[in-house]
Order: structure tokens, then sequence, then C-alpha cells
């Protein structure tokens, strides 16, 4: 009846629901068109009061690699915010084709670190950065999507105590349970999001996550089925340096002459 009722309201506001494309803790969203928008729109509908913050965030932010909003439509109880479909993320992608080619994955890693570098920039931090909310559009842009973790804060000295995010992608010392600079740890997200990318799996894996905090204390390994170049492995330690303190922020990465090596975007 809840669906029911949902797709009733998007019908009054000129959507015509397609489909269900995701469904978490967070809420729904739905695939649907629209005579006022060209291409297909996702609609995330959840409860008002649970995400503000992201509301917030997401009138703020402006930028060609973040997911484009076109409308919020706001009821007594709920939100819904209607953005540009993708046509997948950057899981699937790599578990459809494998490890992203070197010069394609500086291309898209590049990015997805402007749209960071443009969020801290304004003293945002996103804290869920992983595989699944890197997007690809049709035309192959990366485009950064689901700030329901986001929130406001300048990094270091003001730290963060909230325990969230995926614990594959979470730094040290969020697993370690620890009060932690959000900017920092977006950075580590980053590593280990570029080396799921080159090699299609993940750094730090226990498939039941307790070893995690273990496995992230020890050298990095690579498997021998992939072959990484030895300056690409460099670059990924660089992001994933254990002490927050010697961790580079995000403008430091940007410059890192890995990157610069690259084919023009």
């Amino acid at each position: 009846r809840e669906n029911m009722e949902t797709d009733d309201i998007l019908t009054f506001f000129g959507y015509d629901v397609l489909s269900v494309i995701g469904e978490g803790t967070y809420g729904t969203v739905k695939l649907a068109s629209s005579e006022r928008h060209p291409n297909q729109v996702a609609i995330k509908i959840m409860d008002y009061e649970a995400q503000s913050q992201e509301l917030t965030i997401l009138r703020r932010v402006k930028h060609p690699h973040i997911i484009q909003v076109h409308e919020i439509i706001e009821m007594q109880e709920r939100v819904y915010i209607v953005m540009e479909a993708a046509a997948t993320d950057l899981l699937h992608h790599i578990v459809e084709t494998g490890p992203i080619p070197t010069d394609q994955a500086k291309t898209w890693f590049s990015q997805l670190l402007s749209a960071v570098d443009f969020l801290h920039q304004q003293d945002i931090v996103h804290r869920d950065l992983k595989l699944n909310n890197v997007l690809l559009t049709f035309d192959g842009q990366i485009k950064l999507a689901d700030f329901g973790l986001g929130c406001f804060s300048r990094g270091f000295p003001d730290l963060c105590k909230t325990l969230c995010g995926n614990p594959y992608y979470c730094a040290p010392e969020i697993n370690m349970r620890q009060r932690y600079d959000p900017k920092k740890s977006d950075v580590w997200s980053l590593g280990v999001i570029y080396y799921a990318m080159v090699t299609a799996s993940l750094p730090f894996y226990d498939s039941m996550k307790a070893m995690i905090p273990i496995l992230q204390r020890r050298p990095l390994e690579y498997s021998e089925e992939v072959a990484v170049e030895e300056p690409c492995k460099a670059f990924i330690s660089y992001m994933l340096q254990k002490d927050p303190v010697t961790r580079p922020s995000v403008k430091e990465v940007v410059r890192h002459p890995w990157l610069k090596s690259r084919q023009e975007l």
C-alpha cells in the first residue's frame, strides 16, 4: 500500500515510475520518466527527519562529477529527491568487466577526486566513499552519489566520533572506534577505491569483518593474477597511510605525479 501511495504521489508530480532500482535503510530509489526531463531519472524516497543533513548538502553542491539533483519534493513526512539516472556504478562495472585499465582508471579516479576536492573545500565530507556510491553515466563519466552519511567538518582538529561507513572502506581509526578527521578518512576510502579499480578486489577483505583492523596494520598485498606497476602501488600506499597525520589531503592526492602522467580527460 505504501508503494502505491508513493507512486500516486510521484504520478501527481508528473513522474511515471518504471521500477525499483535500490532499497536500503535510508529508503528506496525508483527509476522514473517525466516529460520535463529528456532522460530517465532516479528518485530517492526517504523519511524527512532522518535525512535533513543530506538535503542541506545536496542543495549546496553543484559539480560536473557529483550526481545532479533536478528537484526536491518535500511532503510532511517524506522527501523525494529527483536526480539524474546513471547507467551503473563502479562495483557492478568491475564485477562485470574486471580490473579497469590504467589510463581509464586514472581518468575516472581524477574525476572522482575533483568531486571530493570540491566537497572538502566547502568543508563537506562524504564519509561513505565506496564503489557502489561512485556512479557511471551512460556517456562514461563518473558521478559521486549518496550523501546520507555526509556532514560538515573543517577536518583536524574538528574530529568526528560517529561510527559510519562500510568497514572495508573505513580508515583504521574508524574501525578502531577512535575519534577521526573525516577529511583524512575520506582519503583512505579513496585509496581503497583505487586499489579495487585496478585489481578488482578489496585490499582488506575478511568475510566476517572482525579481522579488518588487523589486516589494515599489515603491509599491502597484491595478487599475482593482476599486474600492477610499482608507481601505481606507490600511489595507492600514499593514500593508505595508517597514520591520519601523515596521510595526504585530497588536494595533495590530486597533485600526485602518478595521476599527472595520465591521458588528458
